[in-house]
């Protein structure tokens, strides 16, 4: 009998992913906000009112239905302000526009001008810049941060406290405390509070066993259960100069920070931040597909190249190679059956078809592939002569020249015409 987990692989859905009760989250709760157009504007270029908003018109189409509840914008230049003018006037209800600023009067008197009404405040929290970056000492320095907050809050303007290298700071001694602080405010204005948790440097560790600043699990566990914030006011930003953002994001979800802050293509400061695309899919996999449309995940690669983003080959679910095969044994699986190599139909959820690249090391199933991809023919057998032809000719040309290169579709139309008439009018 075939065990084939069509409860967890269904292939015309994103794997789903069933959690069993050690969960310490509410996973009905978690959403998605996005800072591409912050973190990943100053980790990567300084767009056009124009780009940022082709951008943030991609994101409601992924998201408008609220999965994807927020995007961060700038105020400090008059293009930013620009930006955050024409998203507010498209009147969207998601990706609501949330101002980020540093923890100054002067830069909250800008969300106030520009009529947002709500603000990530940038609140660095370890001793590496409270004592490094600002040369003071922390309870100067967390002074001052409470004085911004409860100006903000007499305003009117919710905060979301963004708790700068968190994953090196003393929890219990300075973090919780100052949190419990800016509740006490947020209590006496009757404003909202929202917590985010950034892993500034990537070194967080998404495992239960690891003690804070460090392990994700912990640090969010301590947090709520010290503080008493619900799982939707609490906010997870992890970099990825280590390799773990997205399992950190996935961590932090799975212990009681329902908000995971992410850009497309992880685009960001240094290695970069959690990559939309990654999560999206993983938000479908936990939730369904209700609430969050897959599709425009396939325009999100050409909307970049267009600006000047080169998109890595190998990057997940939107790099040119994250659905393309070069291997024999892999286009073998692919030609009997996608599912053998594939974890969900890309085509059908991402508009992304299913590549294949013809090198010596291809082998004629390969050959059959590109061909019944090429023809829309689902009878080539990688057993005919024809294709035994192609393949032939395919090392030999390789042999000849000392080609290392895969073979583009032009080539490969040049030495298949021989033998299939039908693609001579493709040429």
């Amino acid at each position: 009998m075939d065990r084939l987990f069509r409860d967890v692989f269904p292939f015309t859905e994103p794997p789903r992913v069933k959690v069993v009760n050690w969960a310490k989250t509410v996973l009905s709760k978690i959403y998605l906000t996005d800072t591409t157009l912050r973190d990943g504007q100053q980790g990567w270029k300084y767009l056009s009112v124009e780009e940022g908003l082709e951008i943030y018109e991609l994101l409601h189409e992924i998201g408008g239905k609220g999965s994807i509840r927020s995007t961060e914008v700038f105020l400090y230049t008059g293009r930013d302000r620009a930006l955050a003018k024409a998203i507010m006037e498209k009147g969207y209800e998601y990706p609501k526009p949330v101002a980020w600023i540093r923890a100054s009067l002067q830069d909250l008197n800008l969300v106030s001008e520009t009529g947002l009404d709500e603000a990530v405040v940038l609140m660095s929290i370890s001793d590496y810049h409270i004592v490094y970056k600002f040369n003071s000492t922390r309870d100067v320095v967390i002074g001052k941060y409470i004085s911004v907050a409860e100006e903000a809050f007499k305003r009117g303007i919710k905060v979301k406290a963004s708790l700068e290298d968190v994953t090196r700071a003393d929890l219990d001694n300075v973090v919780i405390p100052f949190l419990q602080k800016l509740i006490n405010l947020s209590e006496k204005y009757g404003v909202q509070l929202k917590v985010k948790l950034p892993d500034t440097l990537g070194v967080g560790m998404p495992f239960e066993f690891v003690p804070p600043p460090r392990g994700i699990p912990a640090l969010v566990t301590r947090i709520r259960e010290k503080t008493g914030l619900p799982e939707e006011d609490i906010e997870f930003h992890g970099h990825n100069d280590l390799g773990l953002a997205v399992a950190n994001h996935l961590a932090a979800w799975f212990y009681g920070a329902a908000s995971s802050n992410v850009t497309l293509l992880g685009i960001g400061e240094r290695a970069g931040n959690c990559p939309l695309e990654v999560m999206a899919i993983h938000y479908a996999g936990i939730k369904g597909l209700s609430d969050i449309n897959l599709k425009p995940l396939g325009r999100v690669r050409e909307l970049f190249e267009k600006m000047g983003y080169r998109v890595p080959d190998h990057l997940p679910i939107l790099g040119k190679n994250a659905f393309k095969t070069k291997a024999g044994i892999h286009a073998d699986g692919l030609l009997k059956n996608p599912e053998v190599y594939l974890p969900f139909d890309p085509y059908y959820l991402l508009g992304i078809p299913v590549g294949v690249e013809i090198t010596p090391h291809s082998g004629r199933a390969a050959v059959a592939l590109w061909l019944k991809q090429v023809l829309g023919e689902d009878s080539i057998s990688k057993d005919s002569q024809a294709i035994q032809q192609i393949f032939d000719e395919v090392v030999q040309l390789f042999e000849k020249t000392g080609r290392t290169q895969p073979l583009t579709d032009e080539e490969m139309l040049e030495i298949a015409s021989k033998y299939y008439p039908k693609l001579r009018e493709k040429r």
